[in-house]
């Protein structure tokens, strides 16, 4: 019998305490870094005010210090940023963009939910508008981009790569180390099932968080980019053996993830993480400025997991996306002054406060991280990337990818579908707008 582990209120209670004591045409004339002609000491008969929206409502205070810089250097500028609950932020934009009173510069999101924006004419194609987008990574761009017309809607902001964070003391207190077989990610994730320490920290209860631990588990399994372009080529659908075993793999490997792991919510996982009454945290690389703020003390490392026998690869990878882009309204009224900041957003300066001050992979060329945990983890995907499939390419359609896997995966855990049974619903549902090889 396996011990299972669930999660206390002193843990809860623990965590909170941690994280409470946690740290016109008046435009200016622009350089190449988008400054003002008469940098900081320039006068302005009048400013101009930018509505900035975002949903990112726990960077709220490292933006207002981000905006000061653009300020000092725009004078004639004021940035008026406002965060809104990330649940609720796509329908806030959508009814801004359309009214009388929407953001100058907003956060959009990026591939598929970009795209009823670009359809219904609310942003401006920024191709013309900022030229440094032209040094940008054309797969970051992809999520920028009108699925029709090809042009560029957005300048990205950050992006993220998928991978499994572990808990070095715990590691070191059980002998164990990072895994590179994948028997040997087994026998560490028995060895801490023994000692009675969770293995794996798992939140099914929200499923938008399952594909993403499905993909930091067994991208490899399934194919990762490659399974992407036979997609893409036709040559293959969802029903794919490789992608049914990764599911099944899904499945075997619920026995090491908290107890009832459909009751156990996101922040719940979090909680057991950063409270260190679990081992290992597969999940997002946005995931790590939370940690450290949560439990300044926490011992961190990274690594991918190694393929099972038989997987379409024979090397782990890790999954990757673009974020979301900043986005210029087509109902501004400062449209000039907008460009000027989108320059800026495009420029290594922003990029390196990205980088230093949020904690996030800026997709500004040149962009270095002075986090030693950020630069593994970048250099990881760098080495052997890969698409966070469902979300790069299955969300231009209802229903989208991540929710078909969401709750495909919830009712995997719950027994309610076998891996085939999960497969072959992502497949319907996505079948409903999209066919393979087109």
């Amino acid at each position: 019998m396996h011990r299972r582990r669930v999660l206390t209120a002193t843990a809860v209670a623990a965590v909170l305490a941690l994280a409470a004591c946690a740290p016109g045409e008046d435009a200016p004339e622009t350089g190449d870094a988008g400054t003002s002609a008469g940098g900081g000491g320039e006068e302005c008969a009048d400013r101009t005010t930018l509505d900035v929206w975002s949903w990112r409502t726990e960077d709220a205070d490292a933006y207002e210090q981000i905006f000061d810089v653009f300020e000092e250097a725009n004078p004639c500028i004021t940035v008026a940023f406002q965060a809104f609950k990330n649940t609720e932020y796509n329908q806030i934009l959508q009814t801004g963009l359309t009214g009388s009173d929407g953001p100058d510069v907003a956060q959009v999101r990026s591939y598929g939910l970009l795209q009823p924006l670009v359809d219904g004419g609310n942003l401006v194609a920024l191709d013309d508008v900022v030229p440094a987008l032209a040094e940008f990574d054309d797969a970051i761009l992809d999520g920028a981009r009108g699925q029709e017309d090809g042009a560029i809607y957005g300048v990205p902001f950050a992006s993220q790569t998928i991978q499994v964070y572990y808990n070095t003391a715990i590691f070191s207190e059980h002998g164990l180390s990072e895994p590179e077989t994948w028997e040997e990610f087994i026998q560490l994730n028995d060895t801490l099932e023994a000692a009675g320490v969770t293995p794996l920290a798992v939140g099914a209860k929200d499923a938008w968080f399952v594909p993403t631990v499905h993909d930091a588990l067994t991208a490899a399994q399934y194919g990762g980019a490659e399974f992407q372009q036979a997609l893409r080529e036709g040559a293959t659908d969802f029903t794919d053996p490789a992608y049914v075993a990764s599911i099944e793999t899904f499945k075997d490997l619920e026995q090491y993830m908290p107890e009832d792991v459909v009751a156990v919510g996101y922040t719940d996982a979090q909680v057991l993480f950063t409270a260190e009454q679990a081992a290992m945290f597969a999940g997002g690389s946005y995931e790590l400025a939370f940690f450290q703020s949560t439990n300044p003390d926490l011992e961190l490392g990274v690594f991918q997991v190694p393929p099972p026998p038989n997987s379409a690869l024979d090397h782990p990878v890790s999954a990757g996306y673009a974020d979301g882009n900043w986005g210029l309204s087509a109902a501004s009224d400062s449209t000039e002054e907008a460009e000027t900041l989108l320059s800026w957003l495009a420029g290594s300066e922003f990029g390196q406060m990205v980088a230093n001050d949020l904690k996030q992979f800026s997709p500004v060329p040149g962009v270095s991280f002075d986090e030693p945990l950020m630069q593994e983890m970048w250099n990881l995907y760098q080495e052997n990337p890969a698409p966070y499939l469902l979300l790069v390419d299955y969300r231009y359609g209802d229903p989208v990818g991540t929710d078909l896997m969401g709750e495909g995966g919830q009712q995997l855990f719950l027994d309610e579908l076998d891996a085939a049974g999960v497969a072959a619903r992502i497949q319907d549902g996505l079948s409903a707008w999209w066919t393979p090889g087109q």
